[in-house]
């Protein structure tokens, strides 16, 4: 996987509700990254296009918001990913 789609992955997973969906502007994933705007949107392309298995571990869906504007992209980070929301409490 590589460094780079692990952090991204990571990254974009931080944003994701209990079904893997989420929706961060491309600027909080790059502040997230460390790295600009147009960085990141390099890296998060070859997440996309990265395969597990033969399976995406994240796939993006371009919404439309009134007006037929975009808006956010909605990523979902899929079950092959391995990654998961915890509730679980640490009581050390």
């Amino acid at each position: 996987m590589g460094t780079k789609n692990w952090t991204t992955l990571c990254v974009i997973a931080s944003f994701m509700n209990e079904k893997g969906e989420c929706y961060p502007k491309q600027s909080s994933i790059a502040n997230g990254l460390g790295v600009s705007r147009q960085t990141a949107n390099k890296y998060i392309q070859k997440l996309l296009d990265y395969r597990w298995e033969g399976r995406p571990v994240v796939i993006a869906k371009k919404g439309r918001a009134k007006g037929g504007t975009f808006d956010n992209t909605r990523y979902t980070v899929l079950p092959v990913s391995r990654l998961e929301i915890s509730n679980h409490v640490n009581n050390d």
